[in-house]
């Protein structure tokens, strides 16, 4: 766990750190955040979360917050602070404290903004991408605009809590067409019988993932056959590999899907080349 937080303008010990009961993050989910992979010191694709964590902003209409500037200022103390060399840093923004009621507060409020960082067991991440993950599928429950990164992720958290109870890293949501929309805390991708690398093609149904953008950058450079196009659980299970991305989880490699052994059952080249190539790209820049 982090040790330092960083609340509304004071860095504080973590056991300190708090909001208030009114502020509308903690009433109404009425809040977003960003989450940057750090790795060897380093903010990985820290132009991409800054611009995704504004875009989130703006669909809710959360305004007066601090300039890139000095949000990178915070981020970098925050990171110093708490000693952070590979893991990540969360940063919270909600609409702010005003008394309980659906409407926005008029007139606007003072946003409140929250920072942490913490190292990640990059052993175990490395070990668990050697071996591969297990994902089951779970009907999409979710709100429609999932491309906004909010902290509504209640039917996130209860879709991982059925996926770890049957013994399985992940679940991937399927909508009502029988399509994979997204991972609980990734976005979903597989290679085809076809030798086809698809992912499902931006919209409003799943998060606009900053790592998926650069492993599709990646992927062309190593001139792969990409399809931004949905895939059935069928497709995936029928196909050659599978694998997930997220800023802490780059292109792991996923085994199973409900129960079915995917390919040989073992981590695919080509999940395994993306990932080699995005982490190596990291630390070289």
């Amino acid at each position: 766990m982090s040790q330092v937080a960083y609340v509304n303008g004071a860095y504080l010990p973590l056991r300190r750190a708090s909001v208030s009961v009114l502020d509308r993050g903690f009433q109404f989910a009425d809040s977003i955040y960003e989450v940057w992979a750090l790795r060897d010191g380093r903010l990985c694709d820290e132009a991409e979360h800054m611009a995704r964590l504004r875009r989130s902003l703006r669909e809710l209409r959360i305004g007066g917050t601090m300039t890139d500037a000095a949000l990178r200022a915070v981020i970098g103390e925050t990171i110093r602070r708490n000693r952070v060399h590979d893991g990540i840093v969360y940063l919270q923004i909600s609409r702010g404290v005003a008394a309980r009621d659906h409407f926005f507060p008029s007139p606007s409020v003072k946003p409140t903004m929250v920072v942490t960082a913490k190292n990640l067991d990059q052993k175990a991440l490395t070990a668990r991408a050697a071996a591969g993950v297990k994902v089951i599928s779970l009907p999409e429950t979710r709100w429609a605009r999932r491309d906004i990164k909010s902290t509504n992720l209640l039917a996130n958290v209860l879709a991982r809590q059925t996926a770890r109870e049957a013994g399985a890293f992940e679940a991937w949501f399927v909508d009502e067409e029988g399509y994979v929309t997204e991972g609980t805390t990734s976005n979903a991708w597989i290679v085809d019988a076809n030798g086809v690398l698809r992912t499902r093609t931006l919209s409003h149904d799943l998060l606009h993932g900053v790592t998926r953008a650069a492993l599709l950058q990646i992927a062309r450079q190593l001139g792969c056959a990409i399809e931004e196009r949905a895939f059935t659980i069928e497709e995936a299970q029928t196909g050659r590999e599978a694998f997930i991305s997220a800023a802490s989880n780059p292109a792991t490699p996923v085994i199973a899907l409900d129960g079915r052994r995917i390919g040989d059952g073992r981590p695919g080249s080509l999940s395994r080349s993306l990932r080699e190539a995005y982490l190596g790209m990291k630390s070289s820049q």
